[in-house]
């Protein structure tokens, strides 16, 4: 459990200020501005990122050990699946290097890696997670610390087991309303970035709150919590439901963990409400994740392609509600539907469900082993120019899912467009 540490006055502070207070060795209380040494529980690399942290600790420790703690040193690979030829180079080096090191490695079987760490018990609440992934911030979810950063700065953290960091202010956003059928955690999370657009987070932490945040499932909460990115925000915090505590603990090995929650009182930079009670299915049109309307205002252009997958909406909680969509209409001629789960465990349930098989049978479909997909460029999931595809990942801008226009959407959404060829609302169905 999070404490004030021995000597230091009660406070009201915020999650990430407990979280910081309790990872640094700062004698007082820690305050917003701050810049601090933060201890890391979980240090990672993914393949993007992994061989030139490998090349700064072999450039600037050449003659020391080059792992502060490779019990939790981890690299993941989850950008190139199947790999081209320079990815294959890049894996290899950290394979070789990991082996050397002894430091774990999840290869490109096990799928995403800030998802592996929340299923395999390394990320729980109160922890801090760093790596080279832009995403990593996905770990508020679970109540614990994720952030991605650069090559150098991870070859830091490896190296010592700790990195600077400024500690941010923290704005609250109070959610009311509830989310009904076809509204999805998606809907909610383009409704705050439509609120907040693409900097009104900016530099800053996030605390998501109220009875429809409280009720969200884990994938529910991935899914917002990872595209705080795309606020501007250095993380996004949602305290951990019973629910969630208890399949952390789980996963961690029933080991003793505790929830993390801001102090009544706490000091807030800025506190905004969100009420969805009057909200339908939304769509982000290229090419910003924060042009956020309805389905039903934007023209109906036929339909490509369809991408479901990514951290914010490739697990089973996502892909099945979509798939039996699919399974009940069918795909509409030309629509090339691409399936990428997130990680292995959910490959393997919907192979359980029979939706594998399924989406066989529905044709027009393309399914990759678990990983990024259609958001790391060499995957599944990019586009040609003039091509339209509806994606349930986290970013549009020109270039980064290929040449052609992709819209954001929830899984629900882009099933409704590859069952209807245009684009289209699942509430038409």
């Amino acid at each position: 459990m999070i404490t004030p540490k021995d000597g230091l006055a009660l406070a009201q502070y915020t999650m990430i200020e407990k979280i910081f207070q309790s990872h640094s060795q700062s004698d007082g209380p820690i305050a917003p501005g701050d810049v601090i040494w933060l201890d890391i529980d979980v240090r990672s690399a993914r393949d993007f990122g992994g061989p030139n942290v490998v090349q700064n600790l072999e450039k600037y420790y050449p003659n020391s050990s080059k792992i502060a703690d490779p019990a939790k040193t981890f690299f993941t690979f989850d950008c190139n699946l199947p790999n081209n030829i320079p990815y294959a180079q890049n894996q290899h080096r950290c394979r070789l290097f990991a082996r050397k090191e002894g430091i774990r490695l999840y290869d490109i079987n096990m799928g995403i890696g800030s998802h592996l760490m929340i299923e395999e018990g390394l990320a729980v609440p109160g922890g801090t997670i760093v790596g080279t992934d832009s995403h990593l911030n996905i770990m508020g979810a679970v109540g614990a610390f994720g952030q991605g950063m650069g090559d150098q700065d991870i070859a830091f953290t490896w190296k010592t087991g700790k990195t600077w960091f400024e500690v941010p202010s923290t704005m609250h956003v109070e959610v009311s309303g509830s989310l009904e059928y076809p509204l999805t955690a998606k809907d909610l999370t383009l409704a705050i970035i439509r609120k907040l657009g693409s900097k009104g987070a900016l530099g800053r932490a996030v605390e998501f709150t109220g009875e429809v945040i409280k009720n969200l499932s884990l994938a529910g909460r991935i899914t917002l919590a990872s595209m705080v990115t795309e606020m501007g925000g250095i993380i996004g915090f949602i305290s951990p439901s019973k629910a969630v505590m208890d399949y952390c603990r789980s996963r961690a090995g029933n080991i003793s963990l505790e929830p993390v929650s801001s102090d009544e009182g706490c000091d807030y930079i800025e506190s905004v409400v969100i009420n969805i009670d009057d909200l339908n299915p939304l769509i982000a049109i290229p090419p910003n994740p924060e042009n956020v309307y309805p389905v039903s205002e934007i023209e109906k252009r036929s339909v490509d392609s369809v991408f479901i997958g990514s951290c914010t909406n490739g697990r089973i909680e996502d892909i099945e509600p979509a798939l039996n969509l699919i399974k009940q209409h069918g795909i509409a001629d030309n629509v090339m539907l691409k399936i990428v789960p997130a990680t292995r465990e959910v490959y393997q349930e919907l192979m359980k469900k029979g939706l594998v098989h399924a989406l066989f049978d529905a044709g027009g479909v393309a399914m990759l082993p678990p990983g990024c997909g259609g958001c790391a460029s060499g995957q599944i999931g990019m586009t040609g120019t003039g091509e339209v595809q509806i994606s349930t990942g986290n970013r549009n801008f020109t270039g980064k899912q290929g040449a052609g226009d992709t819209y954001l959407a929830s899984p629900l959404t882009a099933a409704a467009c590859a069952i209807k060829g245009v684009i289209s609302s699942p509430e038409e169905l």
